[in-house]
């Protein structure tokens, strides 16, 4: 297995992840509302005691952020199995772009609303894409280097 094979194969397992993580926000409120309260409050009941009304919003919310999770993790995937197994500096760049333009605003949203912890899982979230991107950060922006998946020159 070539190196390229390596970070591209992590990537899709690290963006199969988050499809999952987004469908059980969808398909298991119970233990979605249980891990928030235990990741923002350090107890797994705390949203449960927020009272009906919240809860049933936040459990709307949940599902509503989950799906655009899924929605998001195939977008990503056809990227992973066009434009970025191909070589083309498109495919990495789109990963990279939507990455920030999810890690900055939530994670800022975050700190500034003292949940802390939220932004420190966002920080291992994102490193799970990270350290591909990083990684293949030559490959795809080197001139007249072989990038990608395919090893198709990029000039």
């Amino acid at each position: 297995m070539t190196v390229a094979v390596l970070w591209w194969r992590w990537l899709w397992v690290a963006n199969a992840s988050a499809l999952l993580f987004g469908a059980a926000m969808v398909l298991a409120p119970g233990p979605t509302r249980q891990f928030f309260g235990l990741l923002l409050y350090a107890r797994s009941d705390a949203i449960d005691a927020f009272g009906s009304g919240a809860v049933a919003y936040i459990t709307l919310l949940h599902a509503v952020l989950g799906a655009v999770m899924v929605s998001w993790a195939v977008a990503l995937m056809c990227v992973l199995h066009g434009p970025f197994r191909r070589g083309e500096r498109s495919g990495w760049t789109t990963l990279a772009a939507s990455l920030v333009a999810w890690f900055v605003p939530d994670t800022l949203f975050s700190l500034a609303s003292g949940f802390w912890p939220n932004a420190l899982f966002n920080l291992m979230f994102a490193t799970l894409f990270a350290v591909p991107l990083v990684a293949t950060w030559r490959a795809f922006h080197a001139p007249c280097a072989e990038s990608g998946i395919i090893r198709t020159p990029t000039c």
